[in-house]
């Protein structure tokens, strides 16, 4: 194994091996046929992590959508769609295992204007407040959770409560995005201090009755990788292009008190849905939306869909619960056929990557839940990484997760195999962090064997893009400040 180690890390090699291994990586962004024709609904990526603030312990949770969102357009622009029900799920105890949600916390947007008897959309004018007469597309929003023991249905949202959506970014007309507060320059990057953040977001930024707290707008996409060089025919670049550079995406954000899921001393599961109702009339004053909720996109881990499920069943995925997953979903993760494009395409045929028996690679993503552990205490953050003098990462934060050293201590679970007890990852597949770097976490759990003690474990190998085009917010919401439509580049 030594020798086949070594040949992955030759110059050559190792382009070539990053170049098969993330054959099918892209994060959620555009993982099945039929989803990519409802953008609104498009689940790009779920995040969740332990966090701490202001002496309080969240389950910290986030769902994006609206993949490759294009900063500052017009005269219309992105916005959620008051017609999709967007929802974080939570699993606790047996559910768990099951796959099945116990809590599920669902955000509905309903949109008005100042004035319809215009071309501007969206900004009559500079906007100094979130809300104020110069924005004249306003969106607001309410928050209810649903437990599925009990069947009851709790409106967090206090009566007479209203929950703002801030404005995207156009640049000129949201100055308070960007740099000295001037629309022309780029958008600010992340900041460590609550204190720190735009007015706009700080406006946004909603505490809820029970220790809730939650944010609903227009953010930076926080997944980086070289997606454009690996779908042209695998000619990947060294260095690597963040294709997803220089996109928005638009992003709910949900701070769980600890308290409301039972306390620290358990690991809970997380996955996000989309769903629109099942009837809809077309009317000349619009459509009308009647019937159950239909799921039409699901999303726990990154990758799954993408990197492991084929195509024949991607959309039936996308329709499905976690609660069919074993019986469904697993043989994708258990005999994974990248593993099988690796061995064909860069090993000539040699048996580096395991194609079949693949428990470990199961273990993360049957049923497809991000599991957090949430025992260890908070988890180490990224901002603009180790130089950033006024944000950077914390303190043994890696981007690789365990496979960088960063790794954390559970009370709840036995840990992994050749580590000191209770050691398990500081990131992905342990909840996924903001600069969590998933294609390199995913080949490079691929490539080694993770089912033994001791574990074997090849790489690290990637893509060649390390980081985000923007720093991420050590503070909620955590996501990072969208991007300037007056000034901003794709590909960096």
């Amino acid at each position: 194994m030594k020798s086949r180690i070594e040949r992955i890390w030759t110059p050559g090699v190792l382009l070539a091996c990053v170049g098969a291994a993330s054959l099918a990586l892209a994060s959620s962004h555009m993982d099945a046929p039929l989803i990519t024709l409802d953008d609104a609904a498009n689940t790009a990526d779920v995040y969740a992590f332990r966090s701490n603030s202001d002496g309080m312990a969240y389950l910290t949770t986030a769902l994006s959508v609206y993949p490759f969102e294009e900063p500052g357009i017009g005269p219309n622009k992105y916005n959620f769609d008051d017609r999709v029900r967007y929802s974080i799920h939570v699993a606790t105890g047996d559910d768990l295992a099951a796959g099945r949600p116990t809590l599920s916390y669902h955000f509905r947007f309903s949109t008005g204007y100042k004035t319809n008897q215009t071309i501007l959309q969206s900004y009559l004018g500079v906007i100094g407040t979130v809300g104020d007469a110069a924005q004249n597309l306003t969106q607001s929003y309410r928050l209810t959770q649903e437990n599925h023991r009990t069947g009851t249905v709790t409106d967090l949202t206090p009566p007479g409560y209203k929950m703002l959506v801030p404005p995207n970014n156009q640049g000129i007309a949201t100055p308070l995005y960007n740099i000295d507060n001037d629309g022309e320059n780029p958008a600010r990057d992340g900041v460590a201090l609550a204190s720190s953040l735009d007015a706009y977001t700080a406006q946004t930024i909603y505490s809820l009755p029970g220790g809730y707290r939650t944010f609903a707008g227009q953010r930076d996409d926080g997944f980086y990788g070289d997606i454009q060089s690996i779908f042209d025919l695998l000619q990947l670049r060294s260095p690597g292009i963040d294709a997803q550079g220089g996109y928005n995406v638009h992003t709910v954000v949900l701070d769980i008190p600890l308290q409301a899921l039972g306390g620290a001393d358990q690991v809970v599961g997380v996955y996000a849905s989309t769903s629109r109702q099942k009837q809809t009339v077309l009317r000349k004053d619009g459509p009308k939306e009647s019937g159950d909720w239909v799921q039409v996109a699901r999303q726990g881990n990154p990758l799954f869909n993408e990197a492991l499920v084929a195509i024949a069943d991607k959309d039936l995925y996308n329709r499905s619960s976690p609660e069919v997953d074993a019986a469904l979903f697993a043989k994708y993760a258990e005999e994974p056929e990248l593993a099988a494009l690796l061995n064909d395409l860069v090993f000539g045929g040699d048996m580096v990557a395991l194609e079949t028996g693949r428990t470990d690679i199961a273990g993360i993503f049957i049923p497809d839940l991000i599991k957090v552990d949430l025992s260890t205490g908070a988890a180490r953050l990224a901002g603009g990484g180790a130089d950033d003098v006024a944000n950077p990462d914390d303190a043994g934060f890696s981007r690789l997760s365990v496979f960088g050293g960063d790794a954390l201590s559970s009370t709840v679970q036995a840990g992994l195999p050749g580590f000191a007890a209770g050691t398990i990852p500081g990131g992905w597949p342990n909840g996924r962090r903001f600069g969590d770097d998933v294609v390199d976490i995913a080949v490079t759990a691929l490539i080694s064997d993770l089912r033994n003690d001791p574990l074997v474990i090849n790489g690290p190998a990637g893509d060649s893009v390390d980081a985000n085009d923007i720093a991420y917010n050590k503070v909620f919401p955590y996501a990072a400040t969208p991007l300037n439509g007056r000034n901003h580049g794709h590909g960096h």
